[in-house]
């Protein structure tokens, strides 16, 4: 496309604007420009006589037409400048319209939520819908965002243009021939139907809607894991976008200009660019047409140049050979077959007691390029932590293929005994890799209610054993819990559960009395006490246990004092 345009430029003194204009000069008398990064493409793309499915096609406008004119300059004329050097209309350029700098913003943050690896600049929307559409005609949107009428390029019939054979049905371009490029940001109707966006939420994609358009070619220029703070990467994508050095260039002035400074104007204000010339096409053997170059400069006398300069004795030296291209960037993975985002797919909150399935599973979603639901992706599941927690089969780590509704789903989680925080890690993609981590945690296992299994009342004399042992089952949501910490300690008063420093007692390994005692429930979520003894104080006392969990039983323990014997009658 940009071969086939005849280029109108300012003269400038500043490096970029020099460089700029130097190259888009150079391109339209038909010589090779010098690549801005190793591997991007060299020079512009012949495209007239192209069939569809061509090159061009991978191109989001089809490398349509756009507008050629640089950003202003930014220092005054200096000795040894040019002398043209158009006014100052810095402020004014840098003014945005409210909408469209409002959609540019949007599309940035949106595209920083699901792909933040692109880190896509907003303010490279905005360069490439200066050069596409002059930011939608100076901002003339209306409340929505849309363009009152479509903005619509030529028609691309060969002439001059790639051939692109209608692919929508005139739907978006109103051309059931051949295809246009559509819209503030220029998209095909072919491209559009596979990158457009519904970014306003009004539930349409439309080309002609400056958040739809911008959200799509933020996603677009995203697309093949490319991080756009990366020169080459961000070359590749504006490459991607019209396959022409001299486009990449222009887009590239305007990004730094940009960059540099901007401020909102009303919609409707903005500046306007000049329009972009349109080749005229003649015809060539075969039937198809290509454009006019453009003429050579003529010399005094209306005669045209030599081919080159003259040699000694009245020769002319030979044309100097064009360099090889170089060639085009890879083509990006298609964007549906592109991992676009990892999402947490309705997780809830990962805790579960000592030995217990987690109720949750942990799920998330894998989204493309496009936004759009990716299925038979590998998502990996990864156990980290010391609690013993493990997937159903006793593994740390399993994958998972994503379904038709992009979720991949771990199986069960298992408790370990051991009670803690851990991760489980979701991890998709190779080149750039999503991930996505859930914390979780293991409790003690807990008992919401323990009871003795009789009511026997508990009397010893001073001195001696408790004959009658004690027998207590603990329980969780009515069903026996097992393993359950229980504590159970002697005290004076129930209400005031002070360890008891007299009375009833345990006896540990050295046969010396203990009043407090860690025990554990079986399986069955029984718990047997060990022996009780009584000491030489009688009185009525208290022995409180409690679980895991807060259920507490109490129970009272007598000691009696010893009877006293009547002394034998005299």
């Amino acid at each position: 496309m940009a071969a086939h345009i005849r280029r109108r430029l300012r003269k400038g003194a500043t490096t970029t604007a020099v460089a700029a204009a130097a190259v888009a000069a150079l391109a339209a008398s038909q010589a090779p420009a010098a690549p801005l990064t190793e591997g991007s493409a060299g020079g512009d793309q012949q495209t007239a006589g192209g069939e569809s499915g061509g090159p061009e096609d991978d191109a989001a406008t089809g490398n349509s037409p756009y507008y050629t004119d640089l950003p202003p300059l930014v220092t005054p004329d200096r000795p040894g400048s040019s002398s043209n050097l158009p006014a100052a209309t810095g402020s004014a350029e840098a003014g945005i319209p409210a909408s469209v700098l409002a959609a540019y913003k949007q599309a940035e943050q949106t595209v920083a939520g699901t792909d933040p690896a692109c880190r896509l600049p907003w303010q490279l929307l905005a360069a490439i819908g200066k050069v596409e559409s002059g930011q939608a005609r100076g901002g003339k949107v209306d409340a929505n965002g849309t363009t009152p009428s479509p903005i619509l390029g030529p028609a691309l019939n060969g002439q001059g243009f790639a051939l692109i054979k209608d692919t929508d049905g005139g739907a978006y371009d109103g051309d059931a021939v051949h295809d246009r490029a559509v819209g503030p940001m220029q998209f095909i109707p072919s491209t559009w139907a596979t990158w457009g966006q519904d970014a306003n939420g009004d539930g349409r994609k439309d080309p002609n809607n400056i958040y739809d358009a911008a959200l799509a070619a933020g996603r677009y220029l995203c697309a093949g894991g490319r991080d756009l703070a990366v020169a080459a990467d961000l070359d590749r994508a504006v490459l991607s976008y019209n396959q022409s050095t001299e486009y990449l260039r222009t887009v590239r002035s305007w990004f730094a200009y940009y960059q540099r400074g901007t401020h909102e104007v009303p919609d409707g204000s903005g500046v306007l660019p000049t329009s972009p010339s349109t080749p005229t096409p003649s015809p060539t053997p075969g039937g198809t047409t290509s454009p006019t170059p453009s003429p050579s400069p003529s010399k005094p006398g209306g005669t045209k140049p030599s081919p080159g300069p003259s040699k000694p004795g009245g020769g002319t030296t030979s044309p100097t050979p064009k360099p090889t291209p170089t060639p085009p960037p890879k083509p990006t993975p298609p964007p549906a077959d592109t991992l676009g985002s990892l999402e947490n797919a309705g997780t809830g909150p990962l805790t579960s007691t000592a030995g217990g399935t987690f109720g949750e599973r942990v799920s998330v979603r894998a989204r493309n390029a496009l936004g759009a639901p990716m299925a038979q992706l590998p998502v990996t599941f990864t156990v980290t932590g010391s609690t013993g927690t493990l997937f159903d089969g006793g593994r740390k780590t399993v994958t998972v293929l994503s379904k038709a509704d992009g979720t991949a789903t771990a199986p069960a989680l298992k408790a370990g005994e051991k009670s803690g925080d851990f991760t489980v890690t979701a991890t998709a993609g190779t080149t750039r890799p999503r991930t996505l981590t859930y914390a979780a945690s293991v409790t003690a296992r807990q008992a919401d209610a323990i009871v003795r299994t009789d009511s026997k009342a508990l009397v010893a004399a001073p001195g001696e054993k408790f004959s009658d042992a004690v027998t207590l089952k603990a329980t969780y949501k009515g069903a026996a819990a097992a393993g359950v910490a229980v504590t159970a300690t002697l005290v004076a008063d129930a209400d005031k559960p002070v360890e008891n420093d007299k009375g009833p007692h345990f006896k540990g390994a050295d046969g010396k009395p203990l009043r407090t005692l860690a025990l554990t429930t079986d399986a069955d979520g029984l718990l047997r006490l060990p022996d009780l003894f009584a000491d030489e104080n009688p009185g009525t006392y208290q022995l409180v246990l409690t679980t895991e969990g807060g259920a507490t039983v109490v129970i009272e323990l007598t000691v009696e004092a010893a009877e006293e014997t009547a002394p034998p009658e005299a």
